[in-house]
């Protein structure tokens, strides 16, 4: 199989070493200087770097990602597949895939940090190329969930679960910063460890209805987390968040 990657970064990097240690013929394009990488070869342009490929995996960013379809579009191979793997929102991969016409696309939202496993990163993936991708990277042993035959299906879930993952470390940082300032960092994070080491299932249901139960009580608790947090001079970002959704909830407001 030809690989194309488009963009060279740490993701992009990765993908293509692995994919050539796999077998692959792997051609890489990225806009800025790169040094030479092991079992990747490096062409002139992006038109160059997609012909003749079966698999087109952008890693341009997704401010790149759009000029990139828009340099690859009339150069793919019949049957090729070009997947996005770049963090955007669903609009953005829809815009993308409307700029390589019938060309099979792949919306891919990449579920964990790359340098973990490599091509084998658990995805998320939907779009007219989701079986196909399937089919190509399937055999590397990474876990690739399709999702739907809709452009925007796998970057919306992505993002719906970014709302968790981001908030939870901001708040995490939030939290050690404010403990660091007061001496019990060691302690705090002890307990970050614990609760996150608990029953996931029984954690996630005792979060849900507990903050509907007592909306009110922990709207107060937060009030005066703030309070300290400015007295400590401490960043209180997440914790302000907090408060408006609790004073939501507690006027019925957020359901």
């Amino acid at each position: 199989m030809r690989v194309t990657i488009l963009g060279l970064g740490e993701a992009g990097r990765i993908y293509g070493q692995d994919l050539a240690k796999a077998g692959n013929e792997v051609v890489g394009f990225d806009v800025r200087d790169v040094a030479p990488l092991e079992g990747i070869t490096t062409a002139g342009s992006i038109p160059d770097a997609v012909a003749g490929s079966d698999l087109v995996l952008s890693f341009t960013t997704a401010a790149g990602a759009a000029a990139a379809a828009d340099a690859a579009a009339g150069h793919l191979a019949d049957g090729a597949v070009f997947a996005d793997l770049n963090a955007a929102s669903p609009a953005r991969k829809v815009d993308v895939a409307s700029r390589l016409g019938q060309t099979r696309f792949a919306d891919v939202a990449v579920l964990a940090p790359v340098a973990r496993a490599g091509a084998r990163t658990p995805v998320l993936v939907s779009g007219s190329g989701a079986e196909r991708y399937l089919e190509l990277l399937g055999p590397l042993g990474g876990e690739i969930e399709v999702v739907s035959a809709t452009v925007g299906d796998a970057s919306s879930r992505k993002l719906i679960r970014s709302v968790f993952m981001k908030a939870l470390a901001t708040s995490v940082l939030e939290s050690l910063a404010a403990a660091r300032i007061a001496g019990c960092e060691e302690w705090a994070r002890g307990q970050i460890v614990g609760e996150m080491g608990s029953n996931a299932e029984a954690l996630v249901e005792r979060l849900v209805t507990g903050t509907y139960q007592h909306a009110e009580r922990r709207l107060h608790e937060m009030e005066d987390t703030a309070s300290y947090l400015e007295e400590l001079g401490a960043h209180a970002d997440m914790t302000r968040g907090s408060i408006a959704w609790l004073d939501g909830v507690r006027t019925g407001s957020r359901r």
